[in-house]
């Protein structure tokens, strides 16, 4: 892996391009990221880049008159992560991630890793937390029919017959049954990249990105090689 970036999800849009042809669109803010740690096979056993996303304000304790301690900002940076930064020379962020690129000596400590790594025409994985649905039946969890919606009938949205009777008497592993829906991390592969903003570190990816407004998408380059 040569190229990738941390990014927020903005939201959905469409543009046009040359040809007039309309084209749907995930607008992603990508970076700026900065290198916080750089590893190497000889200290920690490989090679890789630890990258920092979205400065985070410091944990300020403050004393009240009485003497006790009052924390200003209770989702702040405690003092190990804050040592950390101090040591890459960089301020506090509220992301940190690892990638393991195969120039990765090439990168400094406190150097940007901007949306212009990219260009129009890439092929990317985008991967970020699926949206919360909740507790949710088997048809809309898996898709599974439903049953007749005739007042005579007992049987409308259950999930139907769960295992056999005698044999081999037991539910298989995988049955589809109700449980909790989404919040799982979910990677969309060959994604491509339509347009790229430089200036406001843009990125505009055809078609739909997993995640909702504001969540954390990790873009590298696809795994995937076109014939």
């Amino acid at each position: 892996m040569k190229k990738a970036i941390l990014a927020t999800k903005v939201g959905m849009t469409q543009i046009f391009n040359e040809d007039g042809t309309l084209i749907p669109v995930t607008v992603l803010q990508a970076g700026p990221c900065v290198v916080t740690q750089i590893k190497t096979v000889e200290n920690d056993g490989y090679s890789a880049v630890q990258v920092g996303f979205v400065d985070k304000k410091e944990k300020i304790v403050n004393k009240d008159k009485a003497g006790k301690k009052e924390i200003a900002h209770r989702h702040g940076v405690n003092k190990a992560l804050k040592g950390h930064f101090d040591k890459a020379g960089v301020s506090a962020k509220r992301y940190v991630r690892e990638f393991k690129f195969e120039n990765a000596e090439e990168y400094t400590l406190g150097a940007e890793i901007k949306a212009d790594i990219f260009e129009a025409g890439d092929k990317i994985d985008a991967s970020a937390i699926s949206k919360g649905k909740g507790f949710q039946g088997a048809i809309k969890r898996f898709g599974q029919h439903r049953g007749p919606m005739a007042h005579g009938s007992k049987f409308h949205r259950h999930q139907g017959s769960n295992g056999a009777c005698s044999s081999p008497s037991k539910v298989f592993k995988g049955k589809g049954m109700p449980g909790h829906m989404g919040c799982k991390k979910v990677t969309i592969q060959n994604l491509q990249v339509v347009r790229v903003d430089a200036e406001k570190n843009l990125l505009l990816i055809k078609g739909a990105v997993p995640g909702p407004k504001k969540a954390l998408v990790t873009i590298k380059e696809t795994v995937k090689v076109e014939a």
